[in-house]
């Protein structure tokens, strides 16, 4: 059933919600999200949505997604789909599968995000509009799709357009033929307000449903409000700013920061149901809809007399039934409900599949989590490259490339194009070791110092709930020419390598390590009361696909661009752990003769 005629029969007194969700990065992660999947369905979700990625990226994982909760769990699904870098054909391809019986014919579309030169683009889509006029002009795709478009309620974070001209653009994509609008996430509900009732002023009548995020942690809130361009209220950053070591304080203000926004913006009858930014976790979200009391119900239902007279009923009375439509009607609803086959608790990881990954800490996390990986709400890379930022310059050469990660060491430029922010308190502490390597062509990306038991509110190293305890060991992420990969397995050898393992591939898919295979690596892990955790570093190949974004925004051609490519092509990704935490100069003393 479309999402636009749920919603047309959807009870004015009972608030809906949706989940969205992205394909994740693993297999691992795959299976595990099905679960969670099905686990979030007994909520009763009107629908699901399952993101896309630029480019079709995600092509193969969103549809698999999507047709799987559609045809095996009975969720309707609704498919985002985004014309950015979409070469020719593929937006037919799209559709045509998404015709196929086992895939919900809702779409939720998205505009092009920046102007990149390294994929020949769909001429025929430059912006959101131009879909939903194509697809509402097609006799083959218009009968079949209900079709969402995204708002901006604090204005598109990539186009610098007055509040008139984000209100024509939505009135544009309304008129050519959407069914309904999801927004942007927010966190000022008053703001958001007073844009939907301006909104509603210019004729705009369709559903409009609002994009809730809960806060997870501390470090993703920032880094997705940074992408998005969202204002926050100076109070919510305040209250964050005094419980950032502490995360499970953080998940629980966020829980509550969610639910006051929900409160606020249904309280006046003009929203009638939310759209929840999961991040593929669950017990957030659960959580604020218990608190909402919108589990298992509305939470404006009212008890029902039930007449038993056969005098009239008053008119149009929803107080008061016959015992016959009673009876019907609590049949209905106990046999109507689907049951979802749900794994039960205790099968998941840690003894408990609904919160096993509550607190990912580093910068990959456990490859088996739905939400493994750094990635914006969308499930994309937390990267933001839609311009070259000037402080990165336009390197041609070896020697400029080296520049740039030094001055970002030295903080003289505040990020690159794999840190999004400036260097950390954690990382300051391993400063004059970062700096040696890097001077040397060693380009440092990711890196830990060894730490031995600290308080998990430790005002730089900690994480997780308060009153426990982490530790972590060293290691360093670097790319490297094939040569040092080769010095570094000669020093391994001669040593007996017992101590340090490392990992090291290239972009053509050659792998090098001393780790047995499918080997567990755990790097961070904390102690808890009540609580077991522990963080896996899993090498992870995206991190060439930063080097072909990167170079994407230069022409064929350009020497710039040719610099990148070349880098991509014959650099190797390396990683080197030591295992002695309680010995914080164990991994710098091993690669001391690569910097010395």
């Amino acid at each position: 059933m479309k999402l636009s005629d749920k919603l047309a029969v959807q009870p004015t007194h009972r608030p809906f919600y949706t989940f969205e969700f992205f394909p994740p990065r693993t297999d691992q992660g795959f299976d595990n999200l099905l679960t969670r999947i099905s686990r979030l369905s007994t909520l009763d979700p009107i629908a699901i949505s399952v993101t896309w990625g630029a480019g079709g990226s995600t092509k193969d994982g969103s549809l698999d997604l999507a047709g799987i909760t559609q045809a095996d769990y009975g969720i309707d699904t609704i498919l985002h789909l985004t014309c950015t870098n979409m070469v020719p054909g593929l937006v037919d391809d799209v559709l045509r599968v998404s015709c196929q019986p086992y895939v919900n014919h809702d779409l939720s579309l998205y505009p092009p995000r920046g102007q990149e030169h390294w994929t020949p683009i769909d001429s025929r889509f430059s912006h959101g509009v131009d879909l939903v006029k194509y697809i509402r002009s097609s006799p083959e795709f218009s009968p079949h799709f209900c079709i969402g478009v995204a708002a901006y309620p604090e204005g598109h974070p990539d186009n610098q357009t007055d509040d008139d001209g984000n209100f024509a653009v939505l009135k544009e994509k309304v008129e050519a033929g959407a069914d309904f609008i999801v927004t942007q996430l927010f966190y000022d509900a008053d703001r958001f307000l007073h844009w939907l009732e301006r909104i509603r002023r210019q004729g705009i009548s369709v559903p409009i449903i609002p994009g809730v995020m809960p806060i997870q942690t501390y470090s993703s809130f920032l880094r997705v409000v940074s992408l998005c361009g969202i204002q926050v209220p100076s109070s919510i950053m305040a209250d964050l700013e005094s419980i950032r070591h502490d995360d499970q304080l953080v998940k629980d203000y966020g829980i509550r920061v969610a639910v006051d926004i929900i409160h606020k913006i249904t309280g006046n009858g003009g929203v009638r149901g939310v759209h929840f930014c999961t991040l593929n976790l669950e017990k957030s979200v659960q959580l604020v809809l218990e608190r909402l009391r919108w589990v298992g119900g509305s939470p404006n239902m009212r008890n029902k007399l039930i007449a038993d007279s056969p005098v009239p009923l008053l008119p149009n009375s929803e107080l008061v039934v016959t015992p016959a439509t009673a009876t019907t009607n609590a049949a209905a609803a106990l046999t109507s409900k689907t049951t979802v086959e749900v794994e039960p608790p205790g099968r998941g990881e840690l003894n408990n599949a609904a919160t096993w990954d509550d607190f990912p800490n580093g910068r990959f996390g456990d490859y088996k989590s739905p939400a493994f990986g750094v990635q914006d709400q969308w499930g994309g890379l937390a990267l933001s490259v839609h311009a070259v930022h000037p402080d990165w310059g336009h390197p041609t050469s070896m020697e400029e490339l080296t520049d740039l990660f030094l001055r970002y060491l030295d903080s003289k430029v505040t990020s690159t194009p794999f840190s999004s922010s400036p260097l950390s308190a954690e990382s300051q502490t391993i400063l004059h070791q970062l700096k040696a390597l890097t001077r040397k062509g060693l380009w440092t990306v990711c890196s830990q110092p060894a730490v031995d038991t600290l308080p998990s509110t430790d005002e730089i190293f900690g994480w997780g709930p308060r009153g426990g305890y982490v530790s972590q060991k060293a290691f360093i992420e670097f790319f490297s020419t094939e040569e040092v990969v080769d010095e570094i397995e000669k020093k391994i050898r001669s040593s007996g390598g017992r101590s340090v393992h490392y990992f090291a591939a290239n972009l053509q898919g050659d792998f090098r390590s001393n780790v047995q295979e499918d080997a567990r690596n755990a790097v961070t892990w904390g102690v808890f009361p009540r609580k077991g955790d522990s963080d896996t570093d899993h090498f992870q190949e995206e991190a060439f696909s930063i080097w072909a974004e990167w170079a994407s925004f230069y022409p064929p051609g350009a020497s710039q661009r040719t610099t990148l490519d070349e880098v991509r092509r014959t650099r190797w990704l390396v990683n080197v752990l030591h295992h002695d935490f309680k010995d914080p100069g164990a991994l710098w003393d091993f690669l001391a003769d690569f910097y010395s």
